[in-house]
């Protein structure tokens, strides 16, 4: 970014106030730091590792939001624990899909441009807020998307105001969607909502809620190849992050080892993990 003068003071437009964004900041005084500023070569295409499935659902006084951690560049694997669910301030979470580096870098600006909103407005930012200033960033990225380096991230929030989580979907475009009860997004999203669909129920508690999210994701990976189930061999477990009343918290990974090896054992006499009364075997 621009640099101090020979005087050693900051050039106006860092003294002058202005917008509570922090990317149109950016945008007006360097834009050429913005990932959706660089150019690329006409018709460019490149191979890279490309985040996969997450889910989201509410329960009970907040929301869950759970991601695998395979990332895949073309038939290979890229990366067997990446992380995939980043918090994007004390009462929101974004996960990402797409091309992974992109993503990664799109969530440390938006963490960024909350941050900055805060401290310039002395207040957090309503949850819808938040959800349409991450859809405007997808907005400035689809010329990449055009060319092959799409993101597409799933938001998730709790209102303070009414004490409930809320979540948001995106297309490559920027449009930004209100989920209901759950979601999910990347290659195995189709499995995972399928999953989720016979699982969850209103009124889940947070427990209930995060075994409902790894049976998603187990569910996912044991039909898309790109989705990394649970690794036992490797102690390799889902990222899972808690959003309510006291903040956004991870489950420790002591937790979910001990969650995962309930699905797979009960998995085992029970392959297609039918609820009872839906033709499986009791859980």
């Amino acid at each position: 970014m621009s640099s101090a003068g020979r005087s050693g003071r900051l050039p106006q437009a860092f003294t002058v106030p202005g917008s509570s964004s922090f990317s149109e900041f950016v945008g007006q005084v360097a834009p050429e730091l913005l990932p959706a500023r660089r150019p690329l070569p006409p018709g460019a295409s490149l191979e890279a590792p490309h985040g996969t499935t997450i889910v989201a659902l509410e329960f009970a006084g907040g929301v869950i939001m759970a991601g695998d951690r395979r990332s895949t560049m073309g038939n290979l694997i890229a990366n067997r624990d990446m992380e995939k669910v980043f918090a994007a301030d004390e009462y929101a979470v974004v996960g990402i899909a797409g091309t992974a580096g992109l993503a990664i870098e799109l969530v440390k600006l938006y963490q960024v441009e909350l941050e900055h909103y805060e401290k310039i407005e002395g207040t957090l930012m309503s949850v819808e807020g938040k959800a349409n200033r991450l859809a405007n960033m997808i907005r400035a990225q689809l010329a990449m998307a055009m060319q092959g380096l799409a993101v597409v991230p799933i938001f998730a929030g709790y209102d303070v105001a009414d004490g409930s989580g809320r979540i948001y979907s995106y297309d490559v475009t920027g449009g930004c969607y209100r989920e209901h009860d759950h979601h999910s997004i990347g290659s195995g999203s189709l499995f995972a909502r399928g999953s989720m669909k016979k699982l969850w129920r209103p009124g889940l508690d947070a427990d209930a809620a995060v075994r409902v999210a790894v049976e998603g994701l187990y569910d996912a990976a044991d039909d898309d190849s790109a989705t990394g189930g649970p690794d036992l061999g490797r102690r390799i477990w889902p990222t899972v992050a808690v959003v309510d009343l006291e903040g956004v918290r991870f489950v420790s990974e002591q937790s979910l080892a001990s969650i995962v090896e309930q699905v797979v054992a009960d998995r085992q006499g029970n392959p297609g993990g039918n609820p009872v009364g839906q033709g499986g075997g009791a859980r």
